[in-house]
């Protein structure tokens, strides 16, 4: 199931989503506005799954507004204007629906959000590591930080050090971005583990890690993330 809002200033358009969305088993339109401030403050106390948000409305446009909800949940665009594709694609919009939409259209961007929905629920919660001839289950939430030397990597893990002849792309590609970043050519660090933040260094559960010169770009970002914004 997929809670949603609708926000369209048009009173006729925002019929069109309303009349869709009833027709859609595992959707349910929670409210819908044609005042983009009214809107706000309701997401601001009610959070849903899906958002059909027009683009151009008066006082505020549809990709301001989503930058002003915190935590904004997943975006359709729904507008006559086809030119502001792009400016929804950069904010990993779900789907574009270019007025007037169809019924099948509009089903088919609820399908998109919702397999998104499912696989969010199912986060990778652990990987294998390859050492030796074999390869050994390592739970995400127990990684520290990640280390390489040469062809090889370590994974700190409370208490113990596991080597495994993997390279930094191998293992980037098994973790999941959100949680792990790489601040140098040697280390990877798990966000939740990191305590300390000074220009050049992390501190990750006791230790310090160094972040490269071409790598501080992602200072902006771990603390982005670690203040939830």
């Amino acid at each position: 199931m997929l809670t949603a809002v609708a926000i369209d200033d048009e009173p006729s358009a925002l019929q069109v989503v309303q009349l869709h969305a009833a027709k859609v088993l595992f959707l349910e339109l929670k409210a819908s506005f044609t005042n983009a401030f009214e809107a706000l403050h309701y997401l601001q106390q009610h959070p849903v799954d899906l958002l059909f948000l027009d683009v151009k409305m008066p006082d505020i446009s549809g990709t301001e507004l989503v930058k002003c909800v915190p935590k904004p949940p997943m975006i359709v665009f729904t507008t006559a204007y086809s030119e502001y594709a792009v400016q929804g694609f950069e904010l990993d919009a779900v789907d574009y629906l270019l007025k007037p939409f169809s019924l099948a259209r509009f089903t088919k961007a609820c399908h998109k959000a919702l397999e998104i929905k499912n696989l969010k629920r199912e986060e990778v919660r652990a990987i294998f590591v390859k050492t030796g001839y074999q390869e050994e289950k390592v739970l995400l939430e127990e990684i520290q930080y990640i280390e390489a030397d040469g062809n090889y990597l370590t994974f700190v893990l409370p208490g113990r050090r596991l080597l495994t002849r993997q390279t930094m792309q191998e293992v980037l590609q098994l973790l999941p971005a959100g949680q792990f970043v790489r601040v140098h050519r040697s280390y990877i660090v798990a966000l939740g583990k990191i305590d300390r933040i000074t220009r050049h260094e992390i501190g990750v559960a006791g230790a310090t890690i160094p972040v490269g010169v071409s790598f501080e770009d992602q200072l902006v970002f771990i603390r982005r993330k670690l203040s939830g914004r």
